[in-house]
């Protein structure tokens, strides 16, 4: 399935392959986003889904095809990597929190080793962040002492800290209890209806989707097999392979 990349995209990927070893993990992916898009990317474990997003950061090497970032192209130069991390935020499963760091710390580390930041501006900008995400009180606690559902929104803050213009999400609910999910997709769902950030989510969160989502991107064996506004996605899917899949997990 290809994409015509357009003026206003922020992300093109032109025909992505990579392997692990002879595993062909990637094949032939195409896809653009725009600048202040949010994308929802679903499909079975092993289809793809994280990989992809990862490769976007460069946290993976892709092998063939190109992807541009922000008029970037990711390359094996090391200038272009570290320019495109500056401009992008990751919050993964696990929470990868600096245990030995106060919250407020974790969260202002990165702004001062990398933007220079004095550590008054840091801290400010970190509170402010903390009151986005619903727990300045926590912000002298150390990690241990938080709820997964508090510990991912810090790592949230601490992504935001570093004021990327994109949001990549890989599976950010999965490892938390069910109560404390909503609490982290509620957070999302407000960046998502701010103007100017562009998302890529990776989720099995179908209700998230639903109400945030501008597209949806179905990634099954390595291919991307259909892309679409979720009413279409959920109403009218138009692939076998699509309808399969959701119908196994909306019941």
């Amino acid at each position: 399935m290809t994409e015509s990349a357009g003026p206003t995209d922020i992300i093109v990927a032109r025909d992505v392959h990579k392997w692990f070893g002879q595993l062909h993990v990637l094949r032939g992916i195409d896809l653009s986003v725009a600048a202040g898009e949010v994308v929802v990317i679903f499909g079975a474990s092993g289809s793809g889904k994280s990989t992809f997003i990862r490769t976007i950061n460069r946290l993976e090497e892709h092998q063939r095809g190109q992807i541009i970032v922000d008029g970037i192209e990711l390359t094996n130069d090391v200038r272009n990597i570290a320019a495109i991390r500056s401009e992008i935020g990751m919050v993964f499963q696990s929470f990868n929190l600096f245990p030995h760091l106060t919250v407020l710390q974790n969260i202002s580390l990165a702004p001062m080793r990398v933007r220079k930041w004095s550590r008054s501006r840091a801290e400010t900008v970190g509170m402010q962040l903390l009151e986005r995400v619903g727990i300045p009180e926590q912000a002298l606690k150390f990690p241990g002492q938080l709820s997964g559902g508090q510990q991912q929104r810090v790592a949230i803050a601490r992504a935001l800290a570093m004021q990327p213009k994109i949001m990549l999400f890989d599976e950010p609910t999965s490892a938390l209890d069910p109560e404390m999910i909503s609490e982290v997709l509620d957070v999302m769902k407000g960046l998502a209806g701010e103007t100017g950030m562009t998302m890529l989510v990776v989720t099995h969160e179908m209700g998230f989707a639903r109400a945030v989502a501008n597209r949806m991107v179905f990634f099954d064996e390595g291919q991307i097999v259909e892309i679409g506004p979720p009413r279409q996605i959920f109403e009218d899917p138009q692939h076998q392979r699509t309808k399969r899949f959701l119908s196994q997990i909306l019941h």
